[in-house]
């Protein structure tokens, strides 16, 4: 038998013992919670909390019996998951994700020993700025690393294509006035030779039909 079972059925067995000359104890009452019941809150807390009229039992000083769970729309656990008890007050620090309506839902050992639960809601409106937490499939154990952001993977840009100017043809240049003459001399020093060529052939002919 554990010592924090032992500790329990001993308190039990005493308060029996006692009988009706003990002051029947009430459960434990809740006046306040961070957030409070149908608040909307620009900032995340530093704590969600649950503080009733009187100490809590904590058995073992573990908070044994003790949680918090706080949920968004989508069924996700926001918190580390760190209860402690500290007099008649139940936390556990605090992380939220997007803006929304989260529920706090949350268990508590009252002075007389009982276990009592309850929830609420409230709203979260945070600035355009606030640093967003990812919220967990599972309630976090206390240590337990919170999911982080998958890293963003940039896909490789291809660089535009360069558009190539076409390549216009150069223009031939215009014959000079120099080009024109070398021109002229050549073609009238072929003309003369072919005049020269057919007198020539000519003379050959008559001196031909002479003999």
């Amino acid at each position: 038998m554990t010592t924090r079972l032992t500790a329990a059925l001993t308190l039990a067995c005493g308060l029996a013992l006692l009988g009706p000359a003990t002051v029947a104890h009430a459960h434990n009452a809740v006046i306040g919670t961070t957030p409070e019941a149908g608040a909307t809150i620009t900032e995340v807390p530093e704590l969600f909390s649950v503080t009733t009229n009187e100490p809590m039992l904590d058995l073992g000083g573990n908070a044994a019996g003790f949680g918090i769970a706080v949920t968004d729309a989508d069924g996700l656990y926001y918190g580390d998951g760190c209860v402690a008890v500290e007099s008649d007050t139940v936390s556990m620090p605090a992380t939220l994700g997007e803006a929304g309506d989260y529920t706090l839902a949350y268990q508590y050992v009252s002075a007389d020993g009982h276990t009592l639960s309850d929830q609420l809601t409230f709203s979260y409106a945070p600035t355009a700025t606030a640093e967003v937490t990812l919220g967990s499939p599972e309630p976090l154990e206390c240590g337990e690393a919170a999911p982080q952001p998958e890293p963003e993977v940039t896909e490789p840009t291809e660089p535009a294509p360069t558009e190539t100017a076409p390549v216009e043809a150069s223009p031939e240049p215009a014959p000079s006035d120099e080009t024109d003459t070398v021109l002229w001399i050549v073609a009238a020093i072929g003309g003369t030779v072919l005049v020269l060529a057919i007198a020539t052939l000519a003379a050959v002919a008559a001196r031909r039909r002479q003999d």
